[in-house]
C-alpha cells in the first residue's frame, strides 16, 4: 500500500484576472521523486509556492497526511517545517557563516539545543559535500554551487518529510550545475520524498519516479520518465521536448 504524504485537489491560483493554475490535482507518495517540467510561465513555480503556501491558493485543497492544511485552525508552521524548500536564489543569511546558516532554523523554529542543532547541521553539510573547511565561511566567500548545497543542508536539518526544489540550478554557472545535481541525486537515492521543478531534462530522466509536464496552468501529461521522454502522447509535450532535447 502506498503511503500518500501530500495530496493536491483541484488547486487553482489567480493573480487578479490571470489564472496561473487551473484545477491541479496531484498525489505525492512517500519516497517518490517527482520532476515538474514545462515552459516558462506554465505555472510550475507557482504550483510549488502554492503547495508550500508561500502563495495562497485561490481554490482547492492541500491534504497533508489526509488533513486539509487550508482549513481554519490548521497549524501552518508545522506544515511548513515538514516541507523543506530550496529556491533558485539560495536565500542564505549573508551575516551568518555556513554552520550558523544550517543551525538557525533548528534553534529558533524547532527550539533545538544549540549543540544538538550543530551536530545535525554538520552531518547534513558533510552529506552535501560542504565539509569542515567551509563551516566558518560566510556566503560571500562561496561559489553559487556551494551556496546552493548549504541551502540544501539547511533545509534537510529541520527533518522535512518532503523537499521542494524550485529550479535549484537556474542561477548557477554551468560548471556548478553538476555538483548540485549530484547532491540531489544522492538525496533521491536515500529515499527522500522530492518535488523538483527543473529544466535539466537529463537529470529529470535519471532521478525521477514520475515526470509531470505542465502547460498553461494545467498538468498536460504525466508518467514515468520513459513514457514522457520516449513516448509522449500529447502534442504539446512533444513540441516542448523537441525544443529542449535537440
Amino acid at each position: 500500500m502506498t503511503d500518500t504524504i501530500l495530496e493536491i485537489k483541484h488547486l487553482k491560483k489567480s493573480f487578479g484576472k490571470n489564472e496561473v493554475l487551473k484545477d491541479i490535482s496531484l498525489a505525492v507518495n512517500k519516497g517518490e521523486v517527482i520532476s515538474i517540467i514545462g515552459s516558462s510561465g506554465s505555472g510550475k513555480s507557482t504550483l510549488l509556492r502554492s503547495i508550500n503556501l508561500l502563495e495562497e491558493p485561490t481554490a482547492g485543497q492541500i491534504l497533508f497526511h489526509n488533513q486539509n492544511v487550508l482549513e481554519k485552525g490548521y497549524n501552518l508552521n508545522l506544515f511548513r517545517e515538514k516541507l523543506g524548500m530550496v529556491f533558485q536564489s539560495f536565500n542564505l543569511f549573508e551575516n551568518l557563516n555556513v554552520l550558523e546558516n544550517a543551525t538557525v532554523a533548528q534553534t529558533t523554529v524547532l527550539k533545538r539545543d544549540r549543540s544538538v542543532a550543530e551536530k545535525i547541521a554538520k552531518k547534513n553539510l558533510n552529506q552535501v559535500g560542504m565539509t569542515e573547511q567551509y563551516w566558518k565561511a560566510k556566503p560571500k566567500q562561496l561559489s553559487g554551487g556551494q551556496k546552493q548545497r548549504v541551502a540544501i543542508a539547511r533545509a534537510l536539518s529541520v527533518d522535512p518529510e518532503a523537499m521542494l526544489f524550485d529550479e535549484p540550478t537556474s542561477a548557477l554557472d554551468p560548471e556548478m550545475v553538476g555538483e548540485v545535481l549530484k547532491t540531489m541525486q544522492d538525496l533521491a537515492k536515500s529515499g527522500l520524498t522530492m518535488i523538483i521543478v527543473t529544466h535539466e531534462m537529463e537529470f529529470a530522466k535519471d532521478v525521477s519516479d514520475r515526470v509531470i509536464f505542465m502547460d498553461q496552468g494545467v498538468i498536460a501529461e504525466e508518467g514515468t520518465p520513459q513514457q514522457i521522454f520516449e513516448n509522449p502522447k500529447e502534442e504539446r509535450t512533444k513540441a516542448f521536448l523537441k525544443r529542449f532535447l535537440k
